[in-house]
């Protein structure tokens, strides 16, 4: 192919395009003999320090923004990280404009929106790519992933695969650092999701003005948007965006929820989009999942889904594996298991169980091994302040000694009057939980999520909670 080809989108500033080349690497490493090499600057390297190196592994033209020296053609270009981009999309035959590409930003709820809105088009006949935080899919198969928005080479590479696949929508999660760093250049979203915006990424961004600005990128590249103007930059961000569909439980919005009912079985509300009302129930507690409901049916609704049909499609939506997810078990009380690994995050799962409680909340948690020991008694006071017991037990201790990691988290527990116990074994701990829960009461089984492993210091195990939960409860 020629360079001229790869670069027809591309802002060229100067150079030798009349060059064949075989295919795109941005890093030296994987150059091979015909590649072109695009220097892309990263937070520890720069592309353009690596021109040589390319070089003796084959390149035969460099694309680059900054001065270089080189015996083989080079192209200068504005911005080499769009280029990339730019260059990928014609590489692999534009394969994003084969499907519909749903783009879904914000700082909490992209994952689990994502799943919901894979989940609703799958019920009414689609095909869907996958592109997230936890794993990347092509229909049922799951391939892993690394960051939560591929760079630009590998992204167009997966929508050529999905496309190939027959895949007719790609559902995607779209970081602030991918729409600031030109990961996804060149796509032209069907529709454009914002969750909403907290505090995070500043060391990248600097300050929030910066990350919302960044966020607001996605909203200059769809087609349609759907916008949770509960959020304060998010009713910013309504005025901005085309054709937008706004939703909400406190604002007047055009997908808004009403008679919110929350339990440990999920969530039911009344939904009214424009003037049509309806009844819509998802089996994922927490008032969040109202927030991610309505901006999965705001966006089924953007996509020509008929209302009642994305909302008969949420009755067998269950979410993301271990994000507050219900174990489904036979006995009078219930069972969650959760990621949370972190004070924050120990505080987010059993602050929104306690908002929907009638009995007990037993909180089962421990601590990373080899990890920042400084959360460990922070964990511990905000477990034992928001629960009504706490078993502390064993998460992944890996090289250290569990008892000595529990030692570090009871400072916490004791600060405060919550009864407790401590069980080294986390199976065990699992075990006395179900033995002494008590009807109503909510077991939150905190650390382990999605994992399906314990890494202890003599190796990594399998240990999936779901599991252990069944073998325990057909073994009393």
């Amino acid at each position: 192919m020629k360079l001229s080809t790869l670069l027809q989108a591309v802002n060229i500033v100067g150079g030798n395009t009349d060059v064949e080349v075989r295919n795109i690497a941005y890093d030296s490493r994987k150059v091979e003999a015909g590649d072109v090499f695009v220097c892309i600057k990263g937070y520890a390297t720069d592309g353009h320090t690596y021109v040589q190196k390319a070089i003796e592994n084959g390149a035969a033209a460099i694309v680059a923004q900054d001065p270089i020296t080189a015996e083989v053609p080079v192209v200068y270009v504005q911005d080499t990280r769009l280029a990339l981009a730019q260059m990928s999309k014609v590489y692999y035959d534009g394969p994003d404009e084969k499907m519909k590409i749903i783009g879904v930003t914000g700082t909490n709820g992209k994952t689990t929106v994502t799943y919901l809105i894979k989940h609703i088009l799958e019920q009414n006949g689609a095909k869907v790519g996958l592109i997230g935080t936890n794993q990347n899919m092509i229909g049922a198969q799951v391939i892993e992933t690394e960051r939560t928005t591929p760079e630009s080479k590998e992204l167009y590479a997966m929508f050529a695969d999905m496309a190939q696949a027959g895949c007719t929508h790609v559902v995607m999660e779209v970081s602030s650092h991918a729409l600031e760093l030109s990961r996804v250049g060149g796509i032209r979203f069907a529709v454009g999701l914002f969750t909403n915006l907290t505090q995070d990424h500043l060391d990248f961004h600097g300050d929030m003005e910066s990350y919302y600005l960044a966020k607001a990128k996605l909203f200059s590249v769809c087609e349609k948007a759907v916008i949770n103007i509960d959020d304060a930059y998010g009713a910013r961000m309504a005025k901005l965006a085309p054709s937008v569909l706004t939703y909400s439980i406190d604002a007047v919005s055009d997908l808004q929820a009403s008679e919110i009912e929350i339990s440990a079985k999920g969530v039911l509300y009344d939904a009214k989009l424009h003037e049509e009302m309806t009844s819509v129930h998802i089996a994922i507690p927490g008032r969040f999942s109202v927030y991610n409901s309505l901006a999965a049916l705001g966006c089924a609704v953007q996509l020509g889904i008929d209302i009642d049909a994305a909302v008969r499609a949420l009755l067998t939506a269950k979410g993301v594996k271990g994000r507050a997810e219900v174990v489904p078990t036979a006995t009078n009380y219930t069972v969650l298991i959760d990621y949370a690994h972190t004070p924050d995050g120990l505080e987010n799962i059993i602050s929104t169980v306690n908002e929907f409680k009638t009995a007990r909340v037993i909180t089962v948690f421990g601590c990373g091994g080899d990890r920042d020991r400084t959360k460990r008694p922070l964990m511990g006071e905000t477990a034992a302040r928001l629960s009504d017991f706490v078993v502390v037990t064993s998460d992944n201790p890996r090289t250290e000694n569990p008892e000595a990691i529990i030692d570090d988290i009871m400072p916490g527990v004791l600060k405060t009057d919550c009864p407790y116990v401590r069980i080294t074994s986390r199976k065990d701990a699992i075990a006395y939980a179900l033995k002494h829960a008590q009807e109503d009461d909510i077991i939150v089984l905190a650390g382990k999520g999605h994992e399906t492993y314990q890494i202890l210091n003599t190796g990594k195990i399998h240990f999936d909670e779901r599991e252990v939960v069944a073998e325990l409860l057909n073994n009393e």
